[in-house]
């Protein structure tokens, strides 16, 4: 890996007795969009080798655009998943259409979501109805992702509760049961670890067996921060934001991720069985710092891939 990061520099804050933050790290994700990844000139001067890269398809984004972007990351060694999202997708063939040009570059991996729109443009309007198609199955993709929301989703519950969001995990483990697929939940990102220890635990207590895959987002100015978590609907812990705000002797820092993955390594060491397997990186304050964040605190000796 080309040494273009600041290896070696002190680190900001040191792991808590304890905590396991490099090993928590191992297998992190990252998610880009085609045009976050044209900053880039060569991913593997930033990123592990193997590390997965979602690319983020946004609404308007040209299907051509996104499949550029995964041709040429998977050219630099990077496993890729795209998202689909249902909303966006006209019908039946235009999904059969995207499949086959993402599998025509090698991809084989895909995260299904509702989308961001509040009206589906075409026949789908959620992630199960994507699935139950077959297609992902007959195109032989090995590796399905599912959205997880461990603070509830007004989209789904506008009575901010989490019956219907619960309902569709249920529906999406049984799922798992019939596809030849391995299946994860990849969730929205988060600030706060007990509620997030809390919803991952009533998953597992409730038979919703998928391995979950943390959302969280990468260093940024607070008011960055602050502002993506109104836009994505991020619930109660948005209250670590707002008391950092309140500090006004922290509030020109960068906020990062520390105390939230120190949090939840301390729990995963204690309880190894904890069913978090994995942490995915939404780079809100870009690519760059997000990877610098992650070789601070994530990279032991050799490099990470991403889990298989």
């Amino acid at each position: 890996m080309a040494n273009i990061l600041p290896f070696g520099r002190k680190k900001t804050s040191e792991p808590a007795a304890g905590t396991d933050l490099a090993g928590f790290l191992q297998g992190f994700s990252i998610e880009v969009m085609p045009r976050t990844a044209a900053k880039i000139d060569d991913f593997r001067a930033i990123l592990p080798e193997g590390t997965r890269v979602y690319i983020a398809h946004i609404d308007g984004t040209p299907i051509e655009e996104m499949v550029e972007t995964a041709a040429r990351l998977i050219d630099e060694g990077f496993p890729v998943m795209p998202h689909f999202p249902a909303r966006v997708i006209a019908d039946r063939a235009e999904l059969s259409d995207w499949i086959r040009r993402y599998s025509d570059v090698g991809v084989s991996q895909a995260l299904l979501l509702a989308g961001g729109l509040d009206n589906p443009k075409g026949a789908f309007s959620d992630s199960m109805q994507l699935l139950e198609t077959g297609l992902f199955d007959a195109n032989g993709f090995t590796r399905l992702h599912v959205a997880g929301h461990p603070e509830g989703n007004r989209d789904i519950d506008p009575d901010g509760s989490d019956k219907a969001a619960m309902e569709a995990l249920h529906w999406k483990a049984a799922f798992a049961e019939r596809t030849d697929a391995t299946m994860a939940i990849a969730t929205q990102f988060c600030f706060e670890a007990e509620p997030v220890i809390a919803w991952a635990d009533r998953l597992k207590a409730e038979g919703i067996d998928l391995p979950i895959h943390i959302g969280v987002a990468g260093p940024a100015k607070l008011q960055t921060m602050i502002k993506f978590a109104m836009v994505c609907g991020v619930g109660p812990s948005l209250r670590v934001l707002q008391r950092r705000a309140a500090d006004l002797s922290k509030l020109m820092l960068p906020f990062t991720p520390y105390e939230f993955l120190a949090g939840l390594a301390r729990h995963k060491a204690v309880n190894p069985d904890f069913n978090i397997e994995a942490v995915h990186f939404f780079p809100l304050g870009g690519i760059t710092k997000t990877a610098e964040f992650t070789d601070e605190y994530g990279r032991p000796a050799g490099s990470i891939a991403a889990h298989a």
